[in-house]
């Protein structure tokens, strides 16, 4: 894109009204729709002293003549990030209505809050389709996004309705949540540490020779530490209870994608030893996707479990003690992960326009416990075919599963293959949550 001298431009400052239109004009081609009103419009406030722009911070100056500007490289440097992103469509994350989530009331003086902002917005107009014909001039934005465009409505059995957005939009969107408490913290520290002599400002701003106001130069925001293994070994039974554990999850990056803070202690159902701290993403994303207590529909997103992420995933799995001495995955995850890989060249095709597609949708359900896995079997059969001809597929028994499993995982992670096994508990606590021992077959195997 060529550079343009942006009217309202001086030593590196934009009016806001030149910022919303310089905004759009750099994000034509993103992947992530963007909206208009960024700079301006609600929940955009300059007095507050800074606007987010996906999950970047643009500070907010007064300068002289009282009118508000922002620093057009940060615009830019804005823009840049949004523009990277990838977006897909289909992959998508409920964000609402959840039953029994508290209503906050907001009004642009408070944070983002950007899923009770959708949700309020979405009841007060009835919906994304009246919300998309009311007050059509009214720009819909969140952190410079507008999230009209891409808000998908689902409705089940005919008048439960829910709401979802793509999953890279729920990242970028927690991404800015966490920016803005993070700025909002610096500020207030660096109002209580300022000095008696000069009001502090929010956020704090210096004045050059001309009397005009610039941002510090000091970043704001505190960069999120990785997550090294600190809570392996313990209980979330435990873990969850000590006070001021919400607030350590939240200062950590996502174990998994790396880039999105961290909201939740994903753990093992099976062991009950936390695994890492996830983003609600990820979390959602590695969820089964359970019809009934023992039955999972095999979705789509399993291609990201176990084909495109496999590494990153896998290791997340394996940081469960139990599961790294069982060398296997927990049942729900074992069960999926035989209807999808190990089971897929059982699969049915039809005849399409376009060559052949897969038959139906593909779902597992099992009997039994892995705590008695010589009587566990796991069923993969099909839904929905559209000829009506195929059902069952495989019957396949727990221990087999898990025995294909072994073998896929030397071939596919062999780092985390060789970390596996009853031989590689250095992880393990001294007094960790006991494993059952099968003895009804040949030898003393872990489960």
């Amino acid at each position: 894109m060529s550079e343009r001298v942006m009217p309202g431009r001086t030593d590196g400052l934009i009016t806001l009204g030149a910022a919303d239109a310089l905004w759009v004009d750099l994000t034509a081609d993103s992947a992530v729709p963007t909206a208009s009103g960024a700079f301006t419009c609600s929940p955009s406030h300059a007095r507050v002293g800074y606007v987010l722009l996906g999950g970047h911070v643009v500070a907010t100056v007064r300068a002289s003549g009282g009118q508000w500007s922002v620093p057009e490289v940060e615009v830019r440097r804005a823009a840049a990030e949004l523009n990277a992103v990838g977006m897909d469509r289909q992959d998508l994350v409920r964000i609402g209505p959840f039953r029994g989530a508290p209503r906050q009331e907001g009004n642009e003086e408070t944070p983002l809050r950007w899923r009770q902002r959708i949700t309020r917005e979405l009841q007060e107009l009835g919906g994304p389709a009246r919300a998309a014909r009311r007050e059509v001039g009214r720009p819909y934005h969140l952190a410079g996004i507008d999230w009209r465009q891409i808000l998908v409505e689902q409705t089940r059995d005919g008048t439960q309705r829910t709401w979802w957005l793509p999953r890279a939009v729920v990242r970028l969107l927690d991404a800015a949540e966490h920016t803005e408490t993070q700025w909002v913290q610096a500020a207030r520290t660096r109002q209580a540490g300022a000095a008696v002599t000069e009001p502090p400002s929010y956020p704090r701003q210096a004045r050059d020779a001309g009397g005009r106001q610039t941002p510090s130069p000091e970043g704001p925001t505190a960069s999120l530490r990785p997550y090294n293994a600190e809570l392996e070994g313990q209980l979330y039974s435990v873990l969850s209870r000590k006070p001021g554990t919400s607030r350590r999850v939240a200062g950590w990056a996502c174990a998994v994608c790396r880039t999105a803070p961290a909201t939740v202690l994903d753990h093992c159902h099976e062991h009950g030893y936390v695994r890492a701290p996830l983003c609600q993403s990820c979390n959602t994303l590695e969820r089964p996707d359970h019809l009934y207590s023992n039955d999972i529909r095999v979705a789509n997103r399993y291609t990201r479990l176990f084909h495109t992420d496999t590494n990153d995933w896998l290791r997340h799995w394996h940081r469960c003690p139990g599961c790294r001495a069982r060398t296997t995955l927990p049942l729900p995850h074992l069960a999926a992960w035989t209807a999808h890989i190990a089971c897929r060249s059982l699969r049915p095709t039809h005849r399409a326009p376009r060559g052949r597609t897969p038959c139906g949708v593909l779902r597992v359900s099992w009997t039994g416990s892995h705590k008695a896995p010589r009587s566990c079997l796991l069923t993969v059969a099909v839904d929905f075919c559209p000829s009506g001809e195929h059902s069952v597929l495989a019957r396949v028994p727990y221990r087999e599963a898990a025995e294909r499993f072994r073998i896929w995982l030397a071939e596919t992670a062999p780092a985390v293959a060789a970390a596996a096994g009853p031989d590689r508990l250095d992880g393990i606590p001294a007094q960790f949550r006991p494993v059952i021992a099968d003895t009804s077959g040949e030898g003393l195997a872990l489960f």
